[in-house]
């Protein structure tokens, strides 16, 4: 039972409903395509993205473990991990195995589709494995890739990958519509970043936070916040995204609060805190906004 208990925490499950979020704004440009809608293929899509998430997660905790970085990190509710392997350090293996597995689980959805619609889709799913397998280890000690990689993921590969498996192509309107979560959750790991950085920089990290400080990181965190917003009514004017998509411009009243809010206490973290929350809603309610924007298209 306790084994149990640990893979599931390594997973860290509350992080999850992320990708649903992130599915959600592929399946939209698929339907918006005219594809037909099959209920198997999307639940094959939403295991692997999940799969996925949950093994770059645990593979995150088994190396934040291993290299002492758990041990020294103050959890807040969006940062310094999950503390599943300090109280249970006997079953750090059962990360490992976690992630393992869940990859296993991705892969195995994503040769599926492989065959069902081409060879177009391996880029895509290759350069996926390798943003999972090198993550913790060798990304986050490479500052411009370690602040893309998280977007790259959760935006082109989790959006136009659904849209490729849904319709054997791609189009401009998932490429746009992918750039959302590609700024946002880059911006999500980045502000989780602030209160780990000087205890990641003890064991080799060199993310953006570690080598230009808080307040470049805040500056670069409010041009990635507000890209996010430009980039569909850009699309939109340019005919790639239906003028519903707009729907998620309402919140732009809250990404203006966030902005001030991380520019403001970028090197106060308690103060911070707060604002860290708010990302995370933005982060999940913006491509679901966007999602049904897009979907709501075909009815009107």
């Amino acid at each position: 039972m306790r084994m149990n208990k640990v893979a599931i925490g390594t997973m860290r499950p509350n992080f999850l409903i992320l990708t649903p979020a992130c599915v959600a704004l592929g399946i939209a440009t698929a339907w918006y395509a005219g594809a037909q809608m099959d209920i198997l293929n999307i639940l094959i899509i939403l295991v692997g993205a999940i799969a996925a998430h949950a093994s770059v997660n645990a593979l995150n905790e088994y190396s934040d473990f291993k290299s002492g970085l758990d041990l020294i990190t103050v959890s807040t509710p969006f940062s310094g991990g999950t503390k599943t392997l300090p109280n249970n350090p006997d079953k750090a293996n059962v990360a490992l195995v976690t992630g393992l597995v869940t990859l296993g689980i991705t892969c195995a959805a994503g040769i599926y589709f492989l065959f069902l619609r081409g060879i177009m889709l391996l880029p895509l799913g290759v350069l996926g494995v390798i943003i999972i397998l090198a993550y913790t280890k060798w990304i986050n000690k490479i500052p411009a890739l370690c602040l893309i990689a998280p977007g790259l993921g959760f935006g082109p590969m989790m959006v136009m990958g659904t849209h490729f498996a849904l319709t054997g192509s791609y189009n401009w309107a998932s490429f746009f519509a992918s750039l959302v979560p590609f700024f946002l959750v880059s911006d999500l790991l980045l502000l989780n970043q602030f209160p780990d950085a000087e205890a990641e920089k003890t064991v080799g990290r060199r993310h953006l936070l570690i080598t230009k400080g808080a307040r470049a990181s805040a500056e670069v965190y409010v041009v990635f916040l507000f890209a996010a917003f430009i980039a569909v009514p850009v699309a939109v004017a340019l005919g790639y995204l239906p003028l519903t998509s707009l729907a998620m411009l309402v919140l732009l009243v809250l990404a203006v609060n966030i902005a001030k809010g991380v520019v403001k206490n970028a090197q106060d973290i308690p103060s911070l805190i707060p604002y860290m929350g708010k990302n995370v809603m933005i982060n999940i309610v913006a491509p679901v906004l966007l999602a049904a924007g897009i979907a709501a298209s075909r009815f009107l």
